[in-house]
């Protein structure tokens, strides 16, 4: 019996062990423009080619477009999973081994079928190959607007993309404003800037403004990302700019980018929820 009980007490050691928990990275912005999606699609890849399980999950309702920056083809997407008209392998697209995409639906329809046993049903088919992803990148809609703040809520690190334009700063300001009544940290990328110290610059500058006005708020400084012509041909080429040039400064950029959030890693997450796909929808069940 005491030899039983050894090997019990060995087996569920073992499997807490190997149990893994997703990150849920929330990446929007104050308006649109900004390079939010590029930043999300590559963001993803990166972290995957780093050895991480990632899917990457469109959810900017409105203007659905990763399939095309990932350069695949979505015949369905989620809102026809929470309908009950497919199951959610059927839509699941491996982009590269190790990368996922979860296609989203350009409206806000979806909202209106997140029910308990959609959700419910969500998690018992994420049991599959999206149960032990490690990441799971969202790339909400632009703006304060109520269901992009759905997705914002769920999430456990949230990254406001912006540009040094002063209309982009306002409005990344009052996202980030917004988001600071639920939560005490809140990351920043810059895009589309000049140099490493025009980054530091406006960020700076934004920090600044934000302390004097939400007093427990952290925000942080991810990084930043040049403007290059590789970064604006592959954007125009509807492709990601860090698998066209791995070398280039703005992958290495955001490369870095990723190891800043590796070492920011937080498990929010309580024990007894789901991981994985299913598990963010479990949480957002809850805001709505």
């Amino acid at each position: 019996m005491s030899h039983q009980a050894t090997e019990l007490a060995e087996l569920v050691e073992q499997q807490g062990r190997n149990k893994k928990r997703t990150e849920i990275i929330a990446v929007t912005s104050g308006k649109g423009g900004v390079g939010k999606s590029n930043i999300s699609a590559n963001l993803a890849y990166t972290l995957c080619k780093m050895g991480y399980k990632v899917a990457a999950f469109d959810a900017d309702i409105g203007l659905a477009n990763l399939d095309l920056i990932f350069g695949v083809k979505a015949h369905k997407n989620i809102l026809n999973v929470l309908k009950g008209e497919c199951e959610l392998k059927d839509i699941v697209i491996p982009v590269e081994n190790g990368l996922y995409l979860i296609p989203g639906d350009s409206g806000d329809e979806i909202f209106n079928y997140i029910t308990e046993d959609s959700v419910a049903r969500l998690v018992n088919e994420g049991s599959g190959v999206l149960s032990d992803i490690d990441f799971l990148v969202i790339d909400t809609g632009a703006g304060i607007g109520g269901l992009t703040q759905k997705f914002l809520d769920a999430s456990d690190m949230l990254i406001v993309v912006t540009m040094p334009d002063p209309s982009a700063i306002t409005d990344a300001y009052a996202a980030i404003k917004v988001n600071a009544k639920k939560r005490n940290s809140i990351f920043m990328i810059l895009n589309m800037v000049k140099s490493a110290k025009e980054a530091e610059n406006v960020y700076l500058r934004m920090k600044q403004i934000a302390y004097k006005n939400m007093c427990s708020l952290s925000l942080e400084f991810l990084g930043y990302i040049q403007s290059s012509p590789s970064v604006s041909s592959a954007t125009r080429g509807r492709t990601l700019f860090s698998r066209v040039d791995p070398s280039d400064q703005s992958s290495l950029q955001l490369r870095d980018i990723a190891r800043q959030i590796l070492s920011k890693r937080e498990r929010k997450m309580l024990v007894e929820e789901k991981s994985g796909f299913g598990g963010f929808f479990q949480r957002l069940l809850k805001y709505l």
